[in-house]
């Protein structure tokens, strides 16, 4: 078993508080409007300090979605071992909208839809294009109609909504999750 010496638990919570404190920028102001300067001025450390951990922007953004894509991956592989069904596609659905709860998931939500220019012209974007397409793909029926294969990415939409489209909505964060959840399973019948 492998001791964590005191400089690595330093040096993991710094990359961690720098991520978390690009996100919110990237989040409040947008990917092209934040530079490694804001983020490095943020959090009271040097833009080299920023640097030692991430060389670029894009660097950051790409370890930022890494969590969320390798849970996609996971409910891709699970969705194949199983067998197709409605059981399924609400299981799917379940893990996915589990991927979203908290805040900095709806924050990663927030970024992709309000900076979708941004976000498709950069390699995690094509990476995470990639990976819906692989979750629509597995889990939409083969012989669906025109009306089920967009009930199903409708479905996905409804969990986005419930994560990060909450002003103005009743309830705790983990009621709206599951309120979206429920809007979700509905919609694929």
């Amino acid at each position: 078993m492998a001791i964590m010496s005191v400089a690595d638990e330093r040096r993991t919570d710094t990359r961690s508080q720098i991520r978390g404190v690009a996100l919110e920028l990237f989040a409040e102001q947008g990917y092209d409007k934040t530079s490694l300067r804001e983020i490095a001025e943020r959090l009271g450390i040097t833009k080299a300090a920023v640097y030692y951990h991430f060389k670029t922007k894009e660097e950051i953004l790409t370890s930022l979605f890494d969590e969320v894509g390798a849970g996609i991956d996971g409910i891709v592989e699970w969705a194949r071992a199983q067998p197709a069904g409605r059981a399924t596609h609400r299981e799917a659905l379940r893990r996915y909208q589990q991927l979203y709860a908290g805040e900095s998931a709806a924050q990663l939500i927030r970024f992709v839809q309000e900076g979708q220019a941004t976000f498709k012209d950069l390699a995690v974007g094509a990476d995470m294009k990639k990976r819906f397409g692989a979750l629509i793909e597995v889990l939409t029926p083969k012989d669906g109609s025109t009306e089920d294969q967009l009930r199903f990415r409708l479905s996905l939409i409804a969990i986005h909504l419930g994560a990060f489209h909450t002003d103005g909505i009743d309830g705790s964060d983990d009621e709206r999750g599951a309120a979206a959840l429920a809007i979700a399973r509905d919609l694929i019948r």
